[in-house]
């Protein structure tokens, strides 16, 4: 497992809202700059299935991040298994000064762990500006 994690001074219903609602998945999630998510879908159940398009901004690559939950415990954890059979754990813990968020995936064959990693963690990185700079 590849673990990724971030601690967000914030209360914890704008986290969880910021972090499953379609029209926020949308601002936050892309690993760099170059890229965006322009069509996401959530139905945050267990069973219920998400998807994500991710897209190069120059238009010459996407793909559809695609899964479905297993587990959902209101404003404390998420798990869902991707398309591809992998498992994806994420936690929201409480601290006396925020919330930590912890992403445990497990990593796909195709690239390193270790671009793995800084791929998953740019895009929570990202998602913690966006929280914190959507606090009004």
């Amino acid at each position: 497992m590849i673990t990724v994690q971030t601690k967000i001074q914030a209360p914890i219903d704008k986290i969880w809202d910021l972090w499953t609602l379609p029209e926020h998945i949308t601002q936050w999630n892309m690993a760099s700059e170059d890229w965006h998510t322009p069509f996401a879908e959530n139905d945050l159940k267990v069973g219920g299935r998400f998807k994500s398009t991710m897209a190069s901004k120059d238009g010459t690559m996407s793909f559809d991040f695609v899964g479905t939950y297993c587990a959902v415990l209101d404003k404390k954890l998420i798990a869902y298994t991707i398309e591809d059979g992998r498992v994806v754990i994420i936690v929201f813990e409480e601290l006396e000064d925020g919330f930590e968020v912890r992403e445990y995936f497990e990593p796909e064959s195709v690239n390193s762990e270790e671009l793995q990693y800084q791929g998953w963690q740019a895009i929570l990185d990202n998602f913690k500006r966006y929280v914190e700079n959507n606090l009004s």
